[in-house]
């Protein structure tokens, strides 16, 4: 008799019961400029790409899936804490090391001494994956760097050497343990790419399907995992000694970071994005994306169909081909809008690499890094680029304070307006084939930032990729305008009996919230009255923008007090000198001697301050 553990056991249990099948396939697609062909393709179920007398090893997403329902501890206060540096195996040692390296490199580029743009890529670049990640997305965030060093690190690219193909193979194995060749025909030995984080084969299935595998770096996760651990350790201690005007929230800008590295290298959330961009491509005929095998995916490699077409940036090929430039960026541009305005689900990086034509469809492929838009965020954009349009600044103002909430504030509104008027003046009269979007977004996110709006990340991520499929379309399809494409979109994404539908119900929504609003305010109102007729109403009254006359008020009067209090030492010393009191020092006496020296040293004070407070009203 034979006795199996525990993981043994759910290994069995989870190899029993895996099993999928589907078949997926393609509709003809017959639209102007984007036409093309019939193509099909079936997956392999679990059943026919694992050997049924293969090892006992399940799939490894579900032993992930038993192992952390299975390991989780409790203890007598409570559930053990999940320690990032137990989890990644991260030592103080391992630590100090890396930080070493990181100062070696930093030196070497002199960025004590100042760093242009240039310099900072290529600097992200020599300090590896992490920082090279930190660029890409410090490229999106012009409300924390200059808008120079936000178009040099756009320019970052995580290529890197190829990982030798032994060491594909043992992620491989590792991964499903179990041979590779129990699951693929063969897989390529050149890589179709090879970037910092991962690289991709294009390989073929036991049961005949073309497919791409995209296999992580072994050891990526733990290295980025050590430099974010001193990236807090930094952005703790720069918290500590500068204040908060000087620097942005770092503790909060390293968390994001890490929020997008963890969703980055975990490939099961790119083959849940694919999965979920391929259901969203099917209402469209001209649109697809590679189609996942979740079976064969792990949090460490991803498997899906392999697009053999031709790139968006091979304009020549794609005449040659028989394609119609112009139709393909007018419908890659309105599905664009269609991603970000209603759907709320965007690819964010549409970059050439990643849009290639195959059989008149547009496929987009490395869904690894996604936006994701709610409701309201959708509203309010769609609301602003009208306001825009209108040249109508308050509604422009109200579109950034709808994004800041409750913390707006509302004693810098007059500013807030003043400040959006040249904005508006600036890009609102300006043809939309003219305007510049990249400048424009740079603008709005400068100045929200100066009025302390704080902007959502996701609007920042939105406009880093119009402006990349902007430069694409400069580029590759010039005689495609995206602006007025997005504005075409908006205008006309609803019929005018929707429309009519929609506004009703708005008006019938916002009438329901001002009734009930009329009567809250006459029950305030009641409850006012009754407090007025019995004294006890109380009223706290805020003057806008009169903060700094009573700061000036304030100084004057405490400059008049100590001089007040500098002449009264003077006249009671010259009164204590002629009484002729002892003991006396220097022929005056110590009473008379120690009110002379308070009194200079108040009316040195007095004059060194209102220096001081001149220069820096001057400034200002």
């Amino acid at each position: 008799m034979t006795v199996k553990t525990p993981e043994q056991t759910a290994q069995s249990a989870v190899r029993d019961t895996a099993s999928h099948s589907a078949t997926v396939g393609t509709q003809p697609v017959t639209s102007s400029g984007v036409s093309g062909s019939t193509s099909s393709a079936s997956k392999p179920s679990a059943n026919e790409s694992h050997s049924t007398e293969s090892s006992d090893y399940p799939p490894t997403a579900a032993y992930a899936q038993w192992a952390a329902v299975n390991t989780e501890t409790i203890g007598l206060f409570g559930p053990r804490r999940d320690d990032f540096s137990q989890r990644y195996h991260l030592t103080r040692r391992s630590k100090m090391k890396r930080l070493a390296q990181i100062v070696r490199i930093v030196n070497q580029f002199d960025a004590l001494k100042g760093l242009t743009p240039v310099k900072m890529r290529l600097m992200c670049e020599a300090l590896g994956p992490t920082f090279v990640k930190v660029g890409q997305i410090l490229s999106m965030r012009s409300e924390i760097l200059p808008q120079s060093f936000c178009d040099e690190l756009a320019k970052l690219r995580a290529d890197a050497d190829p990982m030798p193909y032994a060491t594909v193979l043992d992620v491989l194995s590792a991964e499903y343990g179990r041979p590779t060749s129990e699951i693929f025909e063969h897989i390529d030995l050149k890589p179709l790419g090879s970037a910092s984080l991962a690289q991709v084969h294009r390989a073929k299935l036991k049961t005949g399907e073309d497919v791409a595998i995209k296999v992580q770096r072994p050891g990526v996760r733990e290295t980025m995992a050590q430099d974010v651990a001193i990236m807090r350790s930094i952005a703790k201690a720069a918290s500590k000694v500068m204040s908060n005007s000087q620097i942005v929230d770092l503790k909060g800008v390293v968390e994001e970071l890490w929020d997008t590295f963890e969703s980055e290298t975990d490939f099961l959330v790119e083959a849940r994005n694919l999965a979920e961009f391929k259901r969203f491509a099917s209402r469209f005929k001209y649109m697809d994306c590679p189609t996942p095998y979740p079976e064969l995916c792990t949090e460490h490699v991803v498997v899906m169909d392999y697009v053999d077409g031709i790139s968006v940036s091979h304009a020549g090929e794609l005449v040659a081909a028989g394609y119609d430039l112009k139709d393909i960026g007018t419908k890659l541009v309105d599905n664009y809008a269609t991603q970000i305005l209603d759907d709320g689900f965007f690819h964010a990086d549409p970059h050439p690499g990643n849009i290639i034509i195959r059989g008149g469809q547009i496929v987009l492929i490395d869904l690894g890094m996604t936006g994701r838009l709610d409701a309201k965020t959708r509203a309010v954009m769609k609301d602003m680029i009208f306001a825009v349009a209108k040249q109508n600044s308050p509604d422009l103002a109200d579109g950034l304070l709808r994004f800041a909430g409750a913390e707006a504030d509302p004693a810098d509104y007059p500013s807030l307006l003043a400040d959006l008027d040249v904005i508006v003046k600036e890009y609102g009269t300006v043809d939309l084939k003219d305007l510049d979007l990249a400048a424009f977004i740079a603008a709005l996110t400068s100045l929200a930032q100066r009025h302390g709006i704080e902007v959502p990340s996701s609007i920042t991520t939105v406009g880093r990729a119009l402006v990349t499929l902007e430069g694409l379309l400069d580029e590759f399809i010039p005689d495609v305008n995206m602006i007025e494409i997005i504005s075409q979109h908006i205008a006309t994404s609803k019929t005018t009996s929707q429309a009519i539908k929609d506004e009703l119900k708005d008006l019938g929504v916002e009438s329901h919230v001002a009734l009930h609003s009329a009567l809250d305010a006459m029950s305030e109102l009641n409850v006012a009255a009754r407090m007025l007729t019995r004294g006890q109403l109380r009223m706290n009254m805020e003057l806008v923008g009169s903060q700094e006359p009573f700061q000036l008020l304030s100084d004057m009067v405490n400059r008049l007090t100590m001089a007040l209090i500098v002449v009264g030492l003077f006249i009671g010393s010259s009164i204590v000198y002629y009484a002729g009191m002892k003991p006396i020092i220097f022929g005056i006496p110590i009473v008379g001697f120690m009110g002379y020296v308070v009194a200079f040293v108040l009316g040195v004070w007095i004059v060194i301050d209102i220096y001081l407070k001149g220069r820096k009203a001057k400034k200002r």
